[in-house]
């Protein structure tokens, strides 16, 4: 089945604010396998699951099109709203129903969306859509091994958000556990002799308080549970906020952590 998230206005707004681009490390990876596999010229590129942009104007620079996908008109209204990439086109729609025509499409890619897919109809759309020898790069980043330096708390800074996880629990379905398993399922249904896994690409970023808690906010699981119970998302915010303040030492918001994530990459090529 296809899912629906991440589709109110209020949603898209705070997605827009706290989501990050996936690392340079791992585009360039992509456009490597690309360039190994089909080679120029990068003449379109398709990110489906879009959301916000952020993976669309990762990869603008590298093709002469670049066109979001998303289910979402709020998430794209966000995504528009950005300036300075006159070559990105945003479109709303489902990634299993492409509106483009047969081998036509150079890379197809997803960021921390394909686990959303209904994986049998998105395949079959990749094979029709994708140009011989052209690519798809579905990639995302694992959660369950996140980690914080802070001076010396940073493994108590990592306990503290993995127990927000573990309240989120029961509203956290079986695609973000596929993502969480690296699309593991997913890659070994693709039809395609040529495809590779990346396990594990870390990342080291710096982010302020503020900004880890929102982005815990972003999460479709605690989504839904504010849905459910407000005044307890509420309260969940402010009491990880407070404990993340009380166990640095600091009272602003503004003060920064280092983050660890581990980056995962499907990547496969269309036969010739």
């Amino acid at each position: 089945m296809s899912y629906r998230f991440f589709e109110g206005k209020d949603h898209a707004t705070i997605y827009q604010k706290y989501r990050f681009m996936p690392p340079d490390e791992l585009k360039t990876v992509i456009l490597q396998y690309l360039d190994k596999k089909k080679g120029p010229p990068h003449v379109l590129a398709v990110d489906l699951g879009c959301g916000t942009g952020q993976n669309s104007r990762l990869f603008a620079p590298f093709f002469q099109d670049v066109v979001g996908i998303d289910v979402s008109e709020g998430q794209l209204e966000e995504a528009r709203a950005v300036p300075g990439f006159p070559n990105i086109t945003y479109r709303k729609g489902p990634a299993e129903e492409l509106p483009f025509a047969d081998g036509s499409v150079d890379l197809l890619t997803a960021a921390s969306a394909a686990h959303w897919f209904d994986q049998t109809k998105f395949l079959v759309e990749a094979n029709r859509v994708l140009k011989p020898r052209g690519c798809m790069a579905l990639l995302g980043f694992t959660d369950t091994t996140t980690k914080f330096h802070y001076q010396n708390c940073g493994e108590r800074l990592s306990d503290i958000y993995q127990e927000v996880k573990h309240v989120l629990e029961p509203y956290t379905g079986d695609p973000v556990a596929r993502s969480e398993g690296r699309l593991q399922e997913l890659y070994s249904a693709i039809p395609f002799p040529d495809k590779e896994r990346i396990e594990c690409i870390p990342e080291k970023s710096i982010i302020t308080v503020g900004n880890l808690v929102g982005f815990i906010e972003t999460w479709s699981m605690f989504q839904a549970y504010r849905k459910k119970d407000p005044q307890g998302a509420h309260d969940l915010l402010l009491n990880t906020q407070k404990k993340f303040l009380e166990e640095m030492g600091v009272t602003s918001l503004d003060t920064e952590v280092e983050r660890v994530l581990e980056y995962f990459c499907v990547l496969a090529s269309k036969p010739q």
